[in-house]
């Protein structure tokens, strides 16, 4: 990844899902964009070096795993981090499959969605000021 800063793409049906998400993206530090399907978010271009994209893994139209594909057929590199309301051990695996860098149910966690989005990008976690 290069130095420039990381940039959240997130992708959701849900808009208070959007929202949250969002809100804690931007008080983390991060520049983040929404997308309510794969369609919408295909539509707006290339994906920057440095972003790492957040998926619902039950997407309309395109699905989450058509969605990773078509992004790494362009750009291998792209981080995925896919989040659910079913867990379920398939899903699960086809994440894994499908080479997501990490699997959460919602809601998630926000410390460990943050901790796993810049481990997926490789950015050393603020310190905290004592």
């Amino acid at each position: 990844m290069s130095s420039d800063p990381v940039k959240i793409i997130l992708v959701d049906s849900d808009a208070s899902t959007r929202r949250a998400l969002g809100r804690l993206f931007s008080a983390s530090g991060f520049t983040w964009e929404a997308f309510a399907s794969g369609e919408e978010f295909l539509a707006a271009g290339e994906v920057p070096e440095t972003a790492c994209v957040i998926a619902d893994t039950r997407l309309p139209g395109v699905g989450t795993i058509e969605l990773m594909r078509r992004v790494r057929s362009n750009q291998a590199g792209v981080p995925f981090i896919l989040l659910t309301l079913e867990e379920d051990e398939e899903s699960r695996r086809q994440a894994r499959a499908a080479g997501a860098s990490a699997f959460f149910r919602k809601p998630v966690d926000a410390g460990a969605l943050l901790d796993s989005i810049r481990w997926a990008v490789h950015v050393p976690a603020p310190t905290a000021s004592v």
